[in-house]
């Protein structure tokens, strides 16, 4: 796996390739997004690790830059934790949020995780398609429909939606959802998982009363 590793700090750099090196990855730097940007463009990468707050281009600015030609997964790392800024970088597509100061393993972690989402092929979803009125989702085409119209989601909305109709009608604990689609042993702030329901029930729409909140335990999703 090739990552670019896009922050203008040079030790936060070091510290990531110093942990990727030692999972075997491939690593290419960026100082700034602008560069991020054009080497984007220039070179094909598995993941892009970008810092929110640098010159020349933001971390936000050029995530949208990258999106209009790809959709390489994206973690975005900052030291920003405020609830607005994560929403924002979940609007433009990144696949995870990580605060700092972070850790090495964990970021490792949240890499493969994503990775493993992201090569993830239709064909390990069989043909399914879910209705409630006129709500539709089709899990092998991962298209997402209300009253005819096509619904835009991040990958993480989608993922989500997913997990809620597959399990619809059973109570989903934090946790379990954290593991399940996030797909690591989650650890930090679990508002995460907030910020992205949110989301979810804004692309829903008149169906966003679905997803039920079990206060004190987590979620269920309902017809």
């Amino acid at each position: 796996m090739k990552l670019l590793i896009v922050d203008d700090e040079p030790a936060i750099r070091l510290l990531v390739k110093k942990y990727a090196d030692f999972e075997g990855y491939e690593t290419d730097e960026a100082a700034d997004g602008m560069e991020a940007v054009i080497k984007c463009r220039q070179s094909d990468y598995d993941m892009v690790i970008m810092d929110v707050m640098m010159p020349e281009l933001d971390g936000f600015s050029a995530v949208k830059e990258i999106r209009k030609s790809s959709d390489v997964p994206v973690i975005m790392l900052s030291a920003r934790g405020e609830e607005y800024d994560k929403i924002h970088g979940f609007e433009l597509g990144i696949d995870d949020y990580v605060t700092k100061p972070f850790s090495g393993k964990e970021l490792m972690m949240r890499i493969a995780a994503v990775h493993a989402r992201s090569t993830r092929t239709a064909a390990d979803d069989a043909r399914e398609v879910y209705e409630n009125g006129t709500l539709k989702v089709d899990f092998t085409a991962h298209t997402v429909s209300v009253d005819g119209k096509n619904v835009e989601m991040t990958p993480k909305e989608y993922d989500l939606l997913f997990y809620f109709i597959r399990n619809k009608g059973i109570a989903l604990t934090r946790e379990k959802i954290l593991s399940t689609v996030w797909g690591y042993d989650f650890y930090g702030d679990d508002r995460t998982l907030d910020t992205h329901i949110k989301l979810l029930r804004k692309s829903l729409g008149e169906y966003r009363d679905c997803i039920v909140t079990l206060r004190g335990v987590g979620y269920r999703f309902e017809d």
